[in-house]
């Protein structure tokens, strides 16, 4: 008889971002002698191939699981959610991102699951949104922390948060910060060159970056306006976005308007993300609101200075003149000014890089994250035993 817990991750889809990139990774090494593992994701992100590749973990890739709201369409995905959890006899259930974390958690309370686990990447509520919206949503957020068993949050700041907006209580917390293989970023020399070859830039040219899905909470058109501003400055500067999205449209026409053709590029969705980290000379994330970004922590484990903005998580590990340089959100003057003054001062900026990378350490590893849930998997599930 198989002895294992069986955990079910729920996600809304798998996009190309952090939180989908995490969570695939965590399914895939849970310690197979504790769990046995399981993925559910509504269909049609862009890593279902790599999803369907986990063949020791029992995979639902649904076409009922949808990004827009549709009062009708959910309460269905919460019944069909509900039937597979019960027929899968699951012990605990994982849910990430805010539309699986109302319908996972919902399901999980009709269906008994013994222990549910809900990830906060990022708040659905932020400052951006009209009074009434955010009210909702913090109302919402309170009611399903009442039948959560832990809030993991990615970031000590939106624990802070919530604990600010009453909800759950402090007990009910655990932060695990999103990990990456720090390693794989690491690239030669070799692979800078050939990069900067490949993307077409000058030899002398200061080449910045960011990896940011094009929508409105990366801010990419205050990326553009701070390129523009950049270059005015200093002409050697080249830009490019590793990235797609549904602002595509708007930030080309950007680009067009400012007669940047030629020195911003789109590159669309790219998988070889080590190799554009070793073409930057600076990395810059213009984003409104952010969970723990995990390009940023790519930047510093490559070893690229990172100019972000100071939202929820980031200012955790990008620590304004020690790991890299801080902005406020909605301001592409201030990352212009950052910009030129890392582009004109190597030593500040590989100070910076140097500090990133020791900063770090173990605490931002992959493999400590999962290493970290599979503890507290044990921990909730040992004390639910312990109650029958």
């Amino acid at each position: 008889m198989d002895a294992r817990r069986k955990l079910l991750h729920v996600i809304t889809r798998l996009d190309l971002g952090g939180a989908q990139q995490n969570t695939l990774f965590s399914v895939a090494n849970h310690d197979r002698e504790r769990y046995e593992a399981g993925l559910l994701a509504g269909a049609g992100g862009e890593l279902d191939a790599e999803a369907e590749r986990l063949t020791d973990a029992d995979v639902h890739l649904v076409d009922w699981l949808r990004y827009p709201i549709s009062p009708l369409r959910d309460l269905v995905a919460v019944f069909k959610l509900k039937r597979l959890l019960q027929d899968r006899s699951i012990d605990l259930i994982h849910t990430h991102s805010s539309k699986a974390g109302v319908i996972g958690r919902l399901a999980a309370r009709l269906a008994g699951v013994p222990v549910v686990v809900h990830t906060v990447h990022g708040w659905s509520f932020n400052d951006t949104q009209s009074g009434p919206v955010r009210r909702f949503y913090i109302a919402l957020e309170r009611w399903l922390a009442r039948f959560t068993d832990v809030l993991v949050t990615v970031a000590a700041a939106d624990r802070d948060k919530g604990l600010e907006h009453s909800i759950g209580i402090a007990s009910r917390y655990r932060v695990i910060h999103s990990g990456i293989d720090i390693q794989s970023y690491r690239r030669p020399a070799s692979a800078r060159w050939l990069t900067r070859k490949e993307l077409g830039f000058e030899p002398d040219a200061v080449v910045v970056g960011t990896v940011a899905c094009l929508k409105y909470q990366k801010a990419p058109l205050d990326f553009i306006a701070a390129a523009k501003l950049a270059i005015a400055g200093d002409p050697r500067l080249r830009f490019f976005i590793a990235g797609d999205g549904p602002l595509r449209p708007e930030v080309e026409r950007a680009i067009t308007a400012a007669g940047l053709e030629g020195k911003v590029r789109l590159l669309g969705w790219r998988q070889d993300i080590p190799e554009l980290l070793a073409a930057m000379d600076l990395f810059v994330l213009t984003s409104l609101f952010e969970g723990l970004p995990r390009a940023v922590l790519q930047a510093m484990a490559a070893g690229v200075p990172v100019i972000a903005t100071a939202v929820n998580g980031t200012p955790e590990v990008v620590i304004d003149g020690d790991t890299g340089r801080l902005i406020d959100p909605g301001q592409p003057d201030q990352a212009a000014a950052r910009i030129l003054e890392l582009a004109t001062d190597p030593v500040q900026a590989l100070n910076l890089a140097l500090n990133a990378t020791k900063k770090l350490g173990g605490a931002f590893e992959i493999r400590t994250m999962v290493r970290d849930l599979d503890d507290l998997y044990g921990e909730l599930l040992e004390k639910g035993d312990r109650s029958i």
